[in-house]
């Protein structure tokens, strides 16, 4: 799977335009927000996006919070606010965080008068991978449906300068993705939360991956949400192999094709119903009903 990702052609045309975009607009705003998952604060964090913005006061925004492990997005919270940035958590679409949102807002917009004489509402961009929730955010600070939104990566184009209520000015952005992951996980876990479209990957292997992600960092919530009697390990006896699994990967398709039979994805002829197996993984994991889950640590 790791191939595969590597393989793939991140850097389309119209996120080479996001970047010059972005770098051709940043002169004209006070302030830079972006917008991360909660649960791959890592991956979802784009370094040409970092790179771009460097010397910009900075607000990071954990969204997709109320899907992600509290106590993991607390020490995330701590430790962007250690790197010198502003840094809170949001549910964008239930708008929880956003009371905190405008009194820092508020703040900011204090501290950028006091070294102006003419006094302009503050200016903000927006930035952010495909689907971490830009135009939700956006939606909710302009209280209409200002910017598109969707399911699906990328749907949001083109410059738009949006006002809130306060007076206050956003500029909003394409979600931009980067030339090539240094690491394979970054791009699997940007896959997982429905970063990049799932009609380039390999459904299967994805959903595959996430079962052998889950089986380690949280076998709990796998066992509990697919009522599994235990999960399989490299080294477990399999009686469907009939012998011991030698590997995660193998674990995998075992723990795979258990999820498949307690849910009754067969197909005729008794043969496991993969794809639905996979698709149905993946939309719980994305939903949250698996339970709250942040992939990237702190600590590691």
């Amino acid at each position: 799977m790791a191939e595969n990702i590597n393989n793939i052609n991140w850097y389309p045309g119209h996120m080479k335009k996001t970047r010059e975009l972005i770098q051709q607009n940043l002169k004209l705003v006070d302030l830079v927000i972006e917008i991360l998952d909660a649960r791959i604060p890592v991956s979802s964090r784009n370094p040409v996006i970092n790179e771009i913005t460097e010397g910009k006061r900075r607000i990071i925004v954990l969204n997709k919070s109320d899907l992600a492990d509290d106590d993991s997005t607390r020490d995330w919270i701590k430790h962007f606010r250690e790197e010198g940035h502003e840094a809170l958590r949001l549910n964008c679409n239930k708008g929880m965080g956003f009371k905190e949102l405008y009194a820092l807002l508020e703040k900011i917009q204090d501290e950028v008068n006091v070294s102006r004489t003419l006094k302009k509402p503050l200016r903000m961009m927006v930035v952010g991978v495909p689907n971490v929730g830009k135009s939700s955010f956006i939606n909710r600070l302009t209280g209409r449906k200002s910017a598109k939104t969707g399911d699906k990566p990328g749907v949001t184009r083109g410059k738009q300068w949006l006002s809130i209520e306060n007076g206050m000015q956003l500029l909003d952005t394409p979600g931009i993705l980067w030339p090539k992951f240094e690491d394979p996980r970054t791009g699997l876990y940007l896959a997982f939360c429905g970063s990049i479209k799932d009609e380039i990957l390999d459904t299967d292997s994805l959903g595959m991956e996430l079962i052998r992600v889950l089986t380690e960092e949280y076998p709990g919530l796998l066992t509990s949400r697919y009522k599994l009697d235990e999960l399989c390990r490299p080294g477990d006896y399999s009686e469907s192999l009939g012998r011991e699994i030698e590997d995660e990967k193998e674990a995998a398709i075992v723990n795979m094709e258990s999820i498949a039979l307690k849910r009754g994805f067969i197909l005729p002829g008794k043969r496991i119903n993969y794809t639905r197996t996979a698709e149905t993984v993946l939309d719980e994991f994305r939903a949250g009903t698996i339970g709250r889950i942040t992939l990237e640590k702190v600590d590691r």
